[in-house]
């Protein structure tokens, strides 16, 4: 059985397992057996308000803020080295953000490349990830703590005075709604409707002016996790002081959930604040249980599916998206999916169809864990 302590001790293992939990989850909430039958927490807020599944993407971007800091904060301190750290940032943005757009276009890229590229989705999941990393690693390189805490608080405010100030063009004021807000109308504007998200098109989750609060979630990863990697504190002021840090925001975030709506789509100040002080609390217990206190135990998938995150996400999404390929029932001309077939001969004559749904993704989260576990047994990490 393969011992976690021959994992590199430059890793923070609590981060692995709270980036795998977060993964874990994204994959769980993203592929149901049946669309129209989900438990409430593993679906999004219709607008307003925040369930847990509102929770992951957010995490996840903490998640990258507080890894910046434990890749870079030591090689930050040459100033000469400054560029050459840009440089491999911009890269491995440029090549998350190719990823994504791969993503968008798959499958028919390699069918109608022409109509493809004419109405791909250029925002999205791992494009917000890619800009999100590259502006906060900027960010990181270039300034200290208390800049960066600045930086994070102004771009939320900055945000805030563009949504709610600032009219709309062509309606003649601001507003928070799903189709007319400042945000939207940039998406529609710059992208064009084709490009955006196909369950809407008028306007996009990921959007373009939705990344300036984003950046703020980036930053308040950062700004934990260079705390954590202080060393003229102790572990139990470093915890304390996350805790709450941590409860402060969630507090500042339903305050100003009271004039700005906490929201996913628009990734509103209060959500920034809400979702952040949840995942700094979130890191704080994992690193108080694994770190300091040296619990493991039962944290060995999590460990898998942290260390091989964005291959994780990656790859089920290109598997997902193949399963649901339409295929030609020879019998009758019907079409139907690989996963339409699975789960209706497997799993839909023996549960309740909520629960059938729910075993179709829990059972294609451990799929991905036994491929995940063979990587990590064999020390097998894809990096970009």
């Amino acid at each position: 059985m393969t011992n976690l302590k021959a994992i590199p001790r430059t890793r923070l293992l609590s981060l692995d397992v709270f980036r795998g939990l977060t993964v874990a989850a994204m994959i769980l909430v993203n592929n149901p057996g049946d669309w129209s039958h989900i438990y409430a927490p593993l679906e999004h807020a219709e607008w307003n308000g925040c369930t847990p599944t509102d929770l992951i993407f957010p995490f996840f971007l903490f998640i990258v803020g507080v890894s910046i800091s434990y890749a870079l904060g030591d090689k930050i301190g040459q100033e000469q080295d400054h560029s050459k750290l840009m440089w491999t940032a911009l890269k491995r943005a440029l090549i998350l953000f190719g990823l994504g757009l791969f993503l968008a276009a798959f499958p028919t890229l390699f069918t109608d490349p022409v109509a493809t590229l004419k109405e791909v989705r250029i925002p999205g999941i791992l494009q917000r990830i890619s800009l999100v990393f590259f502006i906060s690693a900027l960010i990181f390189i270039k300034t200290k703590p208390q800049t960066q805490f600045k930086i994070m608080i102004g771009l939320l405010i900055l945000y805030w005075l563009l949504m709610t100030y600032v009219p709309v063009p062509g309606l003649g004021y601001a507003n928070l709604e799903k189709e007319t807000n400042l945000g939207a109308w940039i998406d529609r504007t710059l992208l064009g409707k084709a490009h955006l998200w196909k369950l809407s098109v008028t306007w996009d989750p990921e959007g373009i002016l939705g990344t300036i609060p984003a950046v703020s979630t980036g930053l308040f990863g950062v700004l934990a996790g260079s705390w954590l990697k202080r060393k003229d504190r102790e572990e139990s002021v470093k915890i304390a002081w996350m805790f709450s840090i941590g409860l402060i925001a969630i507090i500042a975030g339903l305050l100003w959930n009271l004039t700005f709506p906490i929201n996913k789509a628009l990734w509103t100040g209060s959500y920034v604040l809400y979702t952040g002080g949840l995942a700094t609390i979130g890191l704080a217990l994992c690193y108080w249980l694994i770190d300091v206190r040296g619990y493991q135990q039962g944290i060995k998938p999590f460990v898998a599916y942290g260390i091989n995150a964005l291959a994780a996400f990656f790859l089920s999404t290109l598997v997902a998206k193949t399963l649901n390929l339409p295929l030609v029932n020879l019998a009758d001309g019907t079409f139907y999916s690989t996963k339409y077939w699975l789960y209706k001969t497997f799993v839909v004559p023996h549960l309740s169809p909520l629960n059938a749904s729910l075993a179709m993704a829990i059972t294609y989260v451990v799929f991905w864990f036994l491929i995940l576990w063979f990587m990590y047994t064999k020390r097998i990490i894809i990096k970009i």
